[in-house]
């Protein structure tokens, strides 16, 4: 692996003083996960310039996962809006220590919470999304969008069109499309209306029956169409591979490799 690779394996920030060696001696650009109460710790600036300090020296990239537990960007509950942007101003500041160049965040829209309403939504997510996206361009950093309830990439074509910034893409969580889209809308059409805007793929698979995070080829999803969706919409988009099995990871790397060129 060289540092122009575009493959990070997901790494839980309370693992990282565990994994970083493991991660550093197999040359494995992790994609630390973050969740909110990790920010109350005071010593968790120093780990990560000392762990920035460490994958930099071997030449290896880091990219980040916002924390997204009860947070929402397009809350209409003003104090939640503001607890998110705490959080992911935070999350900024992590990932420039860091030295990542992509934060991965959740939209927050969910058709069942807001009536199938997206205008509920949207207005306060432009409203919040736009300051934060100067900060990051400003950085050096892109936020990639990522796909979670999504029954159809409409909300997100909305978003990301009334933002419109190289610093906010789309990450593409292949895992999640096929929990809650694959019956309404194929991987063709998602990569039609949003591959251009892809900056970032999550990797993992399931059945179609839970978010179960499988090394790829364990599950039901179709990895060859996808790879080929990747080659023509965003042969540059970066690959993170979320298997939350560590006995899996090994053959789960080996089959991503071959399946990407990465």
């Amino acid at each position: 692996m060289t540092e122009e690779s575009r493959l990070y394996v997901s790494l839980p920030l309370r693992m990282l003083e565990e994994q970083g060696p493991h991660f550093l001696s197999r040359r494995l650009q992790p994609e630390i996960a973050i969740k909110g109460p990790d920010f109350d710790d005071r010593a968790l600036a120093g780990v990560l310039k000392r762990w920035a300090r460490e994958f930099r020296a071997a030449g290896l990239g880091v990219s980040v996962h916002a924390p997204f537990m009860d947070l929402n960007p397009g809350a209409l509950e003003p104090l939640v809006r503001a607890a998110t942007l705490q959080r992911l101003s935070q999350t900024l500041d992590a990932a420039a220590r860091l030295g990542a160049r992509c934060v991965v965040v959740h939209p927050g829209y969910e058709r069942w919470r807001y009536g199938g309403n997206e205008d509920l939504w949207l207005e306060p997510s432009l409203e919040f999304w736009a300051p934060l996206v100067r900060r990051a361009q400003d950085a050096g950093i892109v936020l990639a969008l990522e796909n979670v309830f999504e029954e159809a990439p409409g909300s997100l074509e909305r978003l990301l069109e009334g933002i419109d910034s190289a610093a906010f893409g789309h990450c593409f969580d292949v895992g999640h499309w096929h929990l809650f889209c694959r019956d309404k809308i194929s991987l063709a059409e998602w990569f039609g209306r949003l591959g251009h805007r892809m900056v970032h793929l999550h990797l993992h698979d399931n059945r179609g029956d839970g978010d179960d995070h499988l090394p790829p080829g364990e599950g039901l999803i179709p990895f060859d169409e996808l790879r080929g969706l990747v080659e023509e919409f965003a042969p540059r988009a970066t690959l993170a591979l979320e298997v939350h099995d560590p006995e899996k990871l090994s053959p789960a790397l080996v089959t991503v490799r071959s399946l990407f060129g990465v």
